[in-house]
């Protein structure tokens, strides 16, 4: 974008309300925010990896070995 290009659009937005700037605002930093750092996959998606690992394990049992080991 050439200088002169940058200032004819910082114009146009200062004629703006100040309701339409914040909303242009908004949706700009939505904008860079996805082209710098692409949205990720939801926490949620991993729900169930490696529940195979636990299969057979009483929840308790290893909890009490865990905090029998904290002792040394």
């Amino acid at each position: 974008m050439s200088a002169t290009s940058y200032y004819e659009a910082l114009s146009r937005v200062q004629r703006l309300s100040s309701v339409d700037q914040l909303r242009l605002l908004e949706e700009l930093t939505a904008f860079v925010r996805h082209q710098v750092s692409p949205p990720r996959g939801s926490i949620l998606e991993l729900q169930g990896l490696g529940k195979e690992i636990w299969q057979g394990v009483d929840a308790q049992e290893y909890v009490n070995r865990e905090r029998d080991s904290w002792n040394g």
